[in-house]
Parts: structure tokens; C-alpha cells; sequence
């Protein structure tokens, strides 16, 4: 077979056009693409990390802000909520911005726009500001979310079914560390006495070193270019939604978490910013690393597989949190939040890679074979990254309010533990009853005796 060429687009069109792209050709994936891909998924994890950074930056930044600048408790869980929410609604609009635009085009906007909410944050932080300016301001960060819905959507595009856990583990999973490193130059910073305008500092040469990168090194697939459709067609699939249920229960669960941890070790156990940012980052950076690994793992065994059995280990991990909470005892409570958060980014890369395996089979079962089949997936798998991830992280909304409520009512957090385990259970009864329920003997079998006729199979997934 000859590799296809990667001849680019006209000069109108820019020098950083693919005009063909087959990652399922293995002549063409160990020549060509493989080395491409590679290079794109570097670049793509910066742009995303330094994107994760600023959207979580509010979660430092309101345990800089001591009692001069006149926040309770409750503004600040409403504060980092918006902006979670926002987030979360812009990655409806960075995902269709890859087909619009182009994934090297788009990526070196996105990194831009993030200078937008780091100089306003720079500008009105100081004591005497109002609530609603900081909320205004604290909207702003949420466009650095998009990032990851973007990100992702592109880099699905390069990579071939066999390495899709794994390369979107690792991208999405350098991306999440930023939230980890964020709050270890915090860490760093209020060490040094200095201030939250000292961090903001900080971010904005990296911001523009991204985009500039981007420029240099990034590539546009032009077979991605102009389909819109495509996350129209995802949006009527019902595994969309689906699977945006169970990404709450897990990348909610990480970002949601990554908010509000030090603010519930500040409120329910007395901890300083100081002490409070020793522990913060460590959650966050062990559940980042892990992510590419759950991917791996969803790859050599199945991502339905792992992605049931991690529900279970979070279930547990909760129950132990709501024992600890109610004992008061600071130890055992944060072992049990660090040990969560290494389960939500194991879940991260399992669910993630189901979305691809998930529309390969249905192209499959619709009959179609080889590079139709993987044209196929990869158009639906790639749109509904982006609205899954959009609904995913509208879980981290849910968490801070939960804790916002559970504060109010209770005086600490074991109220809202308790309905974050009630909604681990029903993610593990959706993916059983969805995605494993059927025996895999009984597909096999199935599958043998109508080898004309596909049988649709998610076990494998």
C-alpha cells in the first residue's frame, strides 16, 4: 500500500495545512504520521496545561484573600462555582472552533485569550474590591477551560483507534496537571511573602511563549476543517450524553475537587493558607499523572471495564472521607481525598478512551470497514469530546455548591459526601447496565455466528 502524502494546502490556505491524513495506515503512521502526531501533541499539552492553570487559579487565589477582603466562606465556594460554570459552557463553542478554524489556528487563539483573564485578575486584586467585581473577573478565567475541549477534539484527530487511550491520556493529563503546578508556585509565592499579584505575574510570559509555540509547531488536518455537522450528529447520539453522565462523576469530580479542597481544609479543619497549600497540590498532581495510565489500562483490558471497577474504588474512597469528616479526624480525611483524586484521574483516561471505542463499533455494526469505519469514528468520537467535556466539568459546579450548601447547613462537608457517593453508585449502575451488562461469551458467540451481519458491542470499549 502507498502512504498517503501530506501535501499542504494551497498558499491561501497557509503553510501549515494536512491535506491527507490516515493514522489507521501503518505504512503511513510509522513513515509519516506517527512524528507529526507526536509533535502536535506536545504543543497541544502546554497550550492545554497553561489553560488549566489559569482556570484554576481562583482556587489559590481565595486563600490569599483573608479577611481584609471581606469574602465568607460561601462567596468564596459561589466564586469558584462561576467560574467552573463558565468553563464548562465555553467548551461547547472551543469545540466547534477546531472545525471552524483549524486545531494549530484555534490553539494559538485560545492560549492568547488566556492573557484576558490573568491581566484583569492582576488588575482589581487588592482588598476594598467588590464581590461582584471579583465575580466579573473570576467569569474571565473560565475561558481557560475551552482549552481542554478544544485540545482534545484536535489531537483525536491524529492519533489511530490503537493509541487513542493513551495520546488522549497523556494530553488531557498534562493539561490537568496544570492544575498541580498552579497551586505549587502559590505555594511558592506565599512562602515567599509575596502576594496573588506576584503569581498572576508569573503566568503571563508563559501565556504568550504558548501561543508563540503553537505558531511555530502545530498543524492543521483540513479533513477536520468545515464539519460542524459533526457535533450536530453527536448531540443526537444518545452515548453522548451517556458518557457525559459518567465523565461528571469523573473529571466533575477532579476539577470540582481541585476547588474546593483547600478551602474545605481551611473551613471544616482550621488550616491556614499556608498549611492548606502544602497539601492542595498533592491531590491534583498524583490524579493528573495517573490519567494517562487509566488510558492504558482502558486500552489493554477495556475502558467500560475500568472505568466500572474505578467507581467502585471511589465509592469506597468517599465512604472512608464521610467516616473521616464525621470523626474530625485531618489525617485520615486527607489520605482518603488524595486517594479520590488518583481514582478520578484513572477514571479520566477510561472514560475517555470509551468515546472513541464507542463509535468505532457503532461504525461497525452499520457495515462499514477500514478507512470508513475509522473516518467515522473519529468524526463523531472527536465532536463529542467537546460536548462531553462541557458537561463533564459542569460536575465541579455541582461540587462547590454541594460544599457550599452542606457549610451552610451543617457546618462542614460530610453532607455533600454523602450525595457525591450516591452519584458514584448511579454511575456505576450506568455503566453496567449500558455498556457491560450484556455477557462477553454472548457477544462472541453472536458475533461468530453473523460475521455478514455485525453485532453492536460495547463490552470491549
Amino acid at each position: 500500500m502507498t502512504a498517503p502524502s501530506t501535501v499542504p494546502a494551497p498558499p491561501s490556505r497557509g503553510s501549515r495545512w494536512i491535506q491527507q491524513w490516515d493514522p489507521e495506515d501503518e505504512t503511513f503512521w510509522k513513515e509519516t504520521g506517527e512524528k507529526v502526531a507526536r509533535r502536535n501533541l506536545i504543543f497541544s499539552v502546554l497550550s492545554e496545561h497553561i489553560g488549566f492553570s489559569i482556570w484554576t487559579m481562583w482556587s489559590v487565589l481565595v486563600l490569599f484573600m483573608g479577611p481584609e477582603y471581606g469574602l465568607t466562606p460561601a462567596d468564596k465556594f459561589l466564586l469558584t462555582s462561576m467560574v467552573t460554570l463558565v468553563g464548562a459552557v465555553v467548551r461547547v463553542p472551543y469545540t466547534f472552533a477546531v472545525a471552524i478554524f483549524g486545531g494549530r489556528n484555534w490553539t494559538i487563539v485560545s492560549a492568547a485569550l488566556l492573557l484576558v483573564p490573568t491581566i484583569a485578575a492582576f488588575t482589581v486584586m487588592e482588598p476594598g474590591t467588590s464581590f461582584n467585581t471579583f465575580l466579573l473577573v473570576g467569569l474571565l478565567a473560565g475561558i481557560g477551560g475551552g482549552n481542554f475541549a478544544s485540545s482534545m477534539t484536535n489531537i483525536n484527530a491524529f492519533f489511530p483507534l490503537r493509541k487513542k487511550g493513551w495520546a488522549l491520556g497523556l494530553n488531557a493529563g498534562g493539561g490537568n496537571i496544570g492544575v498541580p503546578v498552579i497551586q505549587l508556585v502559590a505555594l511558592a509565592v506565599i512562602g515567599a511573602s509575596g502576594g496573588p499579584r506576584v503569581l498572576l505575574g508569573i503566568y503571563i510570559p508563559f501565556i504568550v511563549v504558548a501561543a508563540v509555540l503553537a505558531a511555530l509547531f502545530m498543524d492543521n488536518i483540513a479533513s477536520v476543517k468545515n464539519d460542524t455537522g459533526a457535533a450536530k450528529d453527536a448531540s443526537r447520539d444518545a452515548h453522548t450524553w451517556i458518557m457525559s453522565f459518567l465523565y461528571i462523576g469523573t473529571f466533575g469530580s477532579f476539577i470540582g475537587y481541585s476547588f474546593a479542597f483547600g478551602q474545605v481544609l481551611t473551613n471544616q479543619f482550621g488550616r491556614t493558607p499556608l498549611e492548606a497549600a502544602y497539601v492542595t497540590f498533592i491531590g491534583p498532581l498524583l490524579g493528573s499523572l495517573i490519567r494517562p495510565f487509566g488510558g492504558w489500562l482502558a486500552d489493554k483490558y477495556g475502558g467500560a471495564k475500568i472505568t466500572l471497577y474505578n467507581y467502585v474504588g471511589m465509592g469506597v474512597a468517599t465512604a472512608v472521607l464521610i467516616f473521616a469528616s464525621m470523626e474530625e479526624s485531618l489525617a485520615l480525611f486527607t489520605v482518603a481525598f488524595v486517594a479520590l483524586f488518583v481514582l478520578t484521574g484513572l477514571g479520566n483516561g477510561s472514560t475517555y478512551k470509551m468515546i472513541p471505542g464507542i463509535f468505532q463499533a457503532k461504525a461497525l455494526a452499520k457495515g462499514l470497514q477500514g478507512e470508513a469505519a475509522a473516518a467515522y469514528g473519529r468524526r463523531l468520537s472527536g465532536a463529542s469530546m467537546g460536548l462531553i467535556g462541557a458537561v463533564g466539568a459542569l460536575g465541579g459546579v455541582g461540587i462547590n455548591l454541594a460544599f457550599r450548601q452542606s457549610f451552610l447547613s451543617y457546618g462542614s462537608g460530610t453532607g455533600a459526601f454523602v450525595a457525591f457517593l450516591a452519584f458514584y453508585t448511579a454511575c456505576f449502575l450506568v455503566t453496567w447496565a449500558v455498556y457491560l451488562r450484556r455477557p462477553a461469551a454472548q457477544v462472541q458467540a453472536a458475533t461468530a455466528a453473523t460475521a455478514e451481519k455485525p453485532q453492536l458491542s460495547y463490552a470491549e470499549v
